[in-house]
C-alpha cells in the first residue's frame, strides 16, 4: 500500500503486521491439538489458501515452545514437492538434540536407531511441524507414519502436524491412502465465513490511529458487501487494499459498495481460482485424475464439450473437490 495512501486513511502499520486475529475455531483446535499432540498422534491440519495456516502454526509452535511440556520440532524445507523422509528425519535430530552441527548418520537403519534413542533419553513427547504438507509425496506420508511406530516401539512418544491445503485431506481419503488416513486425526479451519465482518473491523482497528474510527474508512455496507464476497482474511486484506488505492485516487471517503463493485475481481468464484485455493491447479488436476491437460484449461474457461466437462466435474466432486 503507498505511503500516502495509509496517511490519507491513518493506517500505521501493514495489514500484513496484524496481530493474530484468533476465532473461536482457532481456540478450539488449539485446545484440542495441546491435548493430543503429547499423545503420539498423527495430525493433518488443513485449510484454504490465505485462511492463516502459517500464522497459526507459528502461534502454536511458540505456545508449545515456550510451555516446555514438549520439545517442537519443524522442517524448514521450501520445496516440499521433492522433500523425501531424510529431512525430515534430519530437522528431528538438529531439533531434538538442539544442535544444528548434529551429525546425522547416513545409514537408514542407524539413523533410525539413533533418532529412538534421542527420543527416548529427551523423556518428552516431540511434536514435528510440516507445513505445505499437500505437496509431500505419498511415499513420504507412509513414511512418517512408520517413524511414528518406530519411535512408539522404542519407548518415545513422536506427533507429527501435516498442516496444507484440503488437497490435503482429500488425499488422505483416497483409498491408495488408507494406511495412513485412516490413522490421521483431521482438522480443518476453514470456519471464515460469519467471522468476516468482525475480521474487517478488528484489522482495521488494529492498524489504524486512535483517531481514525472504521466507519471513517469504511461504510458499514462496504463491510457487509466484502464480508459477503470473500471467503477469506487473506482476500479481505488483498482487496481491503486496493479499495483504498481506488478510493485514494478518485476522491472517495469513505469506502462505499459503489467503489467495491469496481475493484472486487469479476473472476474471485469462478472454477480456477476456487480449486487453486484448495490447493489444485491445472498440473496437480491433470496429474492426479489423468486428464489432458488442455481440457482441464477449456474446463476452466468454460470452452470444454459439455458432456466431458460434465463428466470430469462428477468426477472431481466425488473426489471432494469444491466443484
Amino acid at each position: 500500500m503507498q505511503i500516502e495512501v495509509m496517511e490519507h486513511f491513518g493506517i500505521k502499520k501493514y495489514f500484513r503486521d496484524a496481530d493474530f486475529f484468533e476465532t473461536d475455531t482457532a481456540k478450539r483446535l488449539f485446545k484440542q491439538l495441546k491435548k493430543i499432540i503429547p499423545e503420539g498422534q498423527l495430525i493433518a491440519l488443513t485449510g484454504v489458501v490465505g485462511i492463516g495456516k502459517t500464522t497459526y502454526l507459528e502461534r502454536i509452535q511458540k505456545q508449545l515452545a515456550a510451555e516446555k511440556n514438549v520439545i517442537v520440532a519443524k522442517s524448514l524445507s521450501v520445496e516440499k514437492s521433492k522433500t523425501n523422509l531424510t529431512p525430515l528425519i534430519t530437522a528431528l535430530f538438529y531439533d531434538v538434540s538442539g544442535d544444528n552441527d548434529y551429525r546425522v548418520p547416513k545409514l537408514g537403519e542407524k539413523r533410525e536407531r539413533d533418532l529412538q534413542e534421542l527420543i527416548k533419553k529427551s523423556k518428552k513427547p516431540v511434536v514435528l511441524f510440516c507445513d505445505e504438507a499437500h505437496d509431500l509425496h505419498h511415499r513420504t506420508l507412509t513414511g512418517l507414519k512408520r517413524l511414528m511406530e518406530v519411535i512408539h516401539e522404542g519407548g518415545g512418544k513422536l506427533s507429527i502436524v501435516l498442516a496444507g491445503h484440503p488437497k490435503l485431506r482429500n488425499d488422505l481419503k483416497s483409498p491408495t491412502m488408507e494406511e495412513v488416513g485412516y490413522r490421521a486425526l483431521t482438522m480443518s479451519l476453514d470456519a471464515s465465513q460469519g467471522i468476516l465482518r468482525d475480521y474487517i473491523n478488528w484489522l482495521l482497528d488494529k492498524c489504524t490511529d486512535d483517531k481514525m474510527k472504521v466507519k471513517d474508512i469504511i461504510e458499514d455496507q462496504a463491510v457487509d458487501y466484502l464480508a459477503e464476497h470473500l471467503t477469506t482474511p487473506l482476500q479481505v486484506e488483498q482487496h481491503l487494499t486496493l479499495a483504498l488505492e481506488e478510493a485514494y485516487a478518485v476522491g472517495v471517503k469513505p469506502i462505499n459498495v459503489d467503489l467495491l463493485e469496481e475493484t472486487l475481481s469479476s473472476r474471485i468464484d469462478e472454477i480456477e481460482p476456487t480449486l487453486i485455493r484448495h490447493g489444485y491447479n491445472e498440473r496437480v488436476i491433470a496429474d492426479q485424475f489423468r486428464y489432458k491437460p488442455a481440457d482441464v484449461r477449456k474446463l476452466f474457461k468454460g470452452d470444454l464439450d459439455p458432456t466431458r466437462a460434465k463428466e470430469m466435474t462428477a468426477e472431481m466432486r466425488e473426489a471432494g473437490l469444491p466443484i
